[in-house]
């Protein structure tokens, strides 16, 4: 009963205080939104334009021969054309702007006019620039060579015209009609990190960020008990060392589980995170969660000596656990020993259980590991904090 008092005492303490409700819950929310707001834009970034980049430099006016190319393969889906003068386009090759760059002579289908594709041919990117180009500019060629042919065996010089534009118009027809059918040989573009909704990351990861950081305030309340003299009238009682950060960690815990409350209902009903899809699921992973948090915050609690102590302490945790915790950005885009890492600390067990419900599709079943080492890490929090607690006291 006296733990439950205790408890109710701090949590009053925390909630009389109005800056502690705009800390603890407008912040999360702004934080929340700003987050899926970024990763929604890096994802459109992302998406943009990924044909190779051709600039296009005609040393004279363009003839019907490179307008025939020039259309070609500004309708195709591999290659994007820029119009640019011939030292822009150098200089956008040398900047990796564009993958190559294309010059077409003056009276391109004469003799003597000949092609000139300036790329590095050692790159993926020049060597695929040149394999694209080869069929459609052999096409033109095989066209002009053939309106050549016609216009000779008339002997008229009339009909060069009109068997180029037909030859270079059948030529199309049998790209179209291929028998040969070209397949994506690879898989397909996987989908974004946070699947179909940027809240997906956002809203987890900023549940389990500022359930750290809201700690800052019961934390103080253990620092303000020791200043005051209260912590030590309370150890003249017959409540025990255990029984009294018991009291003080139940108070963590219910402050956790209301933050969280909060966030979730926001993030289910405002932003879309599918938090109920197993609803069970989610409130055993959240509960762990409160309770290795409210742990940690015990802790922290304890061996602060000042406000600005907790306040440190608070955020060198909250730091280390959301960057390598995959709180910001998932781990597997990371990779090396930085994911290594990142996969032992307890918040990436949170996420990870999280992002099995939002993400994954998956039940009940795949949150039981993350819960039972966000315990452990619990239990070992507290352990550190009683001992500790008895230390100072002794």
């Amino acid at each position: 009963m006296k733990t439950l008092e205790l408890a109710m005492k701090d949590l009053t303490q925390v909630l009389r205080d109005k800056k502690n409700l705009l800390f603890l819950v407008a912040m999360p929310l702004v934080f929340t939104l700003f987050m899926g707001f970024a990763y929604k834009s890096g994802d459109a970034n992302a998406e943009s334009d990924r044909r190779l980049g051709l600039a296009w430099v005609e040393e004279s006016s363009a003839n019907a021969v490179s307008m025939m190319l020039y259309e070609r393969l500004v309708g195709s889906d591999t290659v994007r054309v820029e119009r640019a003068e011939k030292d822009d386009a150098l200089d956008a090759l040398y900047k990796e702007d564009v993958a190559g760059v294309l010059v077409i002579p003056a009276g391109l289908g004469e003799e003597g006019a000949q092609l000139t594709l300036i790329t590095d041919t050692t790159g993926a990117a020049g060597q695929s620039l040149y394999q694209m180009l080869r069929v459609p500019v052999a096409q033109l060629m095989s066209a002009v060579e053939i309106g050549n042919m016609s216009a000779e065996s008339i002997g008229s010089p009339a009909e060069y015209a009109p068997a180029l534009e037909l030859a270079w118009e059948k030529w199309g027809q049998n790209n179209a009609q291929s028998l040969v059918r070209v397949e994506q040989a690879v898989a397909p573009e996987a989908e974004s990190w946070f699947g179909d909704n940027p809240y997906n990351q956002a809203s987890p990861g900023m549940i389990i960020q500022f359930a750290i950081m809201g700690l800052v305030s019961s934390a103080q309340i253990l620092v303000l008990e020791r200043k005051t003299r209260t912590l030590q009238r309370l150890m003249t009682t017959a409540m025990r060392p255990w029984q009294t950060i018991a009291g003080h960690m139940l108070a963590m815990l219910v402050l956790v589980l209301l933050q969280t409350l909060v966030l979730v209902v926001f993030g289910q009903i405002v932003l879309g995170v599918d938090y109920l899809r197993v609803p069970f699921a989610t409130l055993v992973l959240v509960v762990a969660l409160g309770v290795w948090v409210a742990a940690m915050g015990l802790l922290i609690g304890i061996l602060a000596k000042t406000d600005d102590q907790v306040v440190m302490y608070a955020m060198l945790a909250m730091f280390l656990f959301s960057a390598l915790g995959g709180l910001w950005f998932p781990l597997e885009v990371s990779g090396g020993v930085f994911a290594a890492l990142g996969k032992v600390m307890p918040s990436a067990w949170a996420m990870t259980g999280l992002q099995n419900i939002l993400m994954r599709g998956l039940g009940m079943g795949s949150v039981w590991q993350p819960v039972l080492v966000l315990l452990a890490y619990a239990a070992g929090f507290f352990a550190l904090a009683v001992w500790r607690f008895r230390k100072a006291e002794l």
